[in-house]
């Protein structure tokens, strides 16, 4: 069943219950769909873009942060048979350019936070955009758009009968993060978005009273995959606009939140609020909360220690997963396997899932080998769109060549290692910078942290780290230089800088941008020994 029969099922048999619900905190604002509201908004939406020439395989880009708008609008681009293209709201103009560009979209729906990046650019996408619509206030409604609100008024709430989809056929155009250069194309279909419903849902059991705190992007398969699992059951789901602790655990409270999917950064923020004494966990409405699972990085094992002494009794789970698996879910760690947290272990194939772990020759690899992770389900994507080239290096023989490097424990459990494009050669030796991230995650005081290679004339490259402190905590370079003598001396930090790690909506550490930064201050470091 594909996910817009799902939510017409859901629209029938729970009609008036709660699908939906934005929370602006800053705002004071809260606002609310029923399932029968859901499906008629989305049916409206897609009778809306047929009525305007929309047909099976057009390209339709969101630029749209989370809103109680954002899922509707999905779903009515799926009715229609059209591609779904959602963009990282963080994308700069000329991303969105290339992104936009590379679909060919011929419809581009963008919020008021968007106007700007979109004036820099619009005489560039005109020649594929043929319909603009604009989520924001109709009184800042551009002239070259027409408002939601008045593109859907008067539209018939009824579904769409004239277009036949099928499992096998494209739904949505996902880009990648870009954190290890320009962002790819990924194009899913309808059985691959199916496929992440079915997953999310047996991994985590939802039930119908389950409610989901989603905080994460929509416009990413990893905060939209584990909703579906809510979707599936009809269960409610809370979109929070903000990232604050206190944000989120008033939310939890009041909304009566079951499920959190949270980012390590987020999970670090609520710790030290609650250290801090600016959370007292005694006053709010907290036991219900089942179920907290991270991802879209490695969890420190300190993170999970510290989270269970605070709520104890609670349910741990993470998933490793990326845009060309649609999502997490490929590898799980599963409930019971709670004692194995940590950077390193992230579980057994998923449900409907394969993995095996090879080397450069494709040979499978056993024990405690290092090799490249490959996995092989119904959510693997169907190409790179445009790029047969990536496409042919990525899938071979229906496995999908993650780009990670892993290795198998004792009992056949996978242990991440690192990405392959992120490793150091320092002098010969190979060194994964994740390593190096686990070990200095162990300091109480070390908020964050990043390693990158850092140019180096006489050994290729050397580990740098860039440390982000805990507030009211003091490290210095001494402290880090004695805190790494346990690490094997060729992985010990050669050059340390204290700064903020930036990441993105994600989660994901921008290393890209570290490198940027850093390693054009090494060059400028070599150019003045030169003089």
């Amino acid at each position: 069943m594909i996910i817009t029969q799902v939510l017409a099922q859901n629209a029938e048999k729970y009609k008036n219950e709660t699908a939906l619900v934005e929370l602006a905190p800053s705002l004071d604002q809260r606002r609310t769909l029923t399932w029968k509201e859901f499906y008629n908004v989305s049916n409206r939406f897609g009778n809306a873009l047929c009525q305007q020439g929309i047909q099976k395989g057009d390209k339709i880009v969101q630029l749209m942060t989370n809103c109680l708008e954002w899922l509707p609008i999905y779903f009515g681009i799926l009715s229609t048979g059209a591609w779904a293209v959602p963009l990282n709201f963080r994308f700069e103009a000329d991303k969105i350019l290339l992104c936009t560009d590379t679909a060919e979209a011929s419809v581009f729906i963008f919020g008021e936070e968007f106007i700007e990046k979109i004036d820099q650019i619009k005489n560039k996408l005109d020649k594929h955009i043929r319909l603009w619509i604009f989520t924001g206030p109709k009184a800042q409604c551009p002239d070259f758009a027409i408002q939601y609100e008045t593109f859907i008024n008067e539209q018939p709430a009824n579904p769409i009968h004239n277009v036949d989809i099928d499992k096998e056929d494209d739904a949505a155009l996902y880009f990648t993060s870009g954190t290890t250069g320009t962002p790819k194309a990924v194009l899913l279909t309808h059985k691959n978005l199916e496929h992440a419903c079915q997953v999310e849902q047996a991994h985590h059991g939802q039930t119908h009273e389950d409610i989901f705190l989603c905080i994460p992007p929509l416009y990413h398969t990893g905060a939209k995959m584990h909703w579906m699992g809510s979707l599936l059951v009809g269960g409610k789901a809370i979109l929070l606009k903000g990232v604050k602790p206190q944000w989120i655990i008033d939310a939890v409270s009041q909304e009566h939140c079951t499920i959190v999917w949270l980012l390590v950064p987020w999970a670090h923020d609520i710790l030290i609020a609650i250290e801090n004494k600016e959370i007292d966990l005694s006053k709010y409405n907290l036991s219900q909360w089942r179920l907290m699972h991270a991802g879209a990085q490695p969890v420190p094992p300190s993170l999970v220690e510290t989270w269970q002494k605070y709520f104890p009794g609670q349910d741990y789970d993470t998933n490793y997963g990326l845009t060309e698996s649609t999502g997490p879910g490929c590898i799980h760690l599963g409930l019971e396997n709670v004692d194995k947290t940590g950077p390193g272990p992230i579980g057994l194939p998923g449900s409907g899932w394969e993995a095996k772990i090879v080397d450069k020759q494709d040979e499978l690899l056993f024990g405690n080998e290092s090799g490249e992770l490959i996995i092989r389900g119904p959510g693997v994507m169907k190409e790179y769109y445009k790029n047969p080239e990536a496409t042919a290096k990525t899938i071979k023989n229906g496995w999908l060549y993650t780009g990670d490097i892993a290795r198998y424990d004792i009992n056949g459990f996978i242990w991440l290692v690192d990405r392959k494009k992120d490793m150091i050669i320092y002098g010969g030796e190979n060194i994964f910078p994740n390593e190096i991230e686990n070990f200095f995650q162990n300091n109480s005081k070390i908020k964050d942290i990043a390693v990158i290679g850092i140019p180096d004339d006489r050994l290729g490259e050397i580990p740098a780290g860039i440390i982000s402190v805990k507030p009211n905590c003091i490290l210095c370079e001494s402290d880090i230089i004695e805190f790494q003598q346990d690490l094997p001396r060729y992985k010990q930090l050669k050059k340390i800088f204290f700064g903020d790690v930036p990441r993105n909506p994600t989660g994901k550490i921008e290393k890209p941008k570290l490198r940027r930064i850093y390693a054009r201050d090494k060059r400028k470091d070599l150019k003045k020994l030169l003089r």
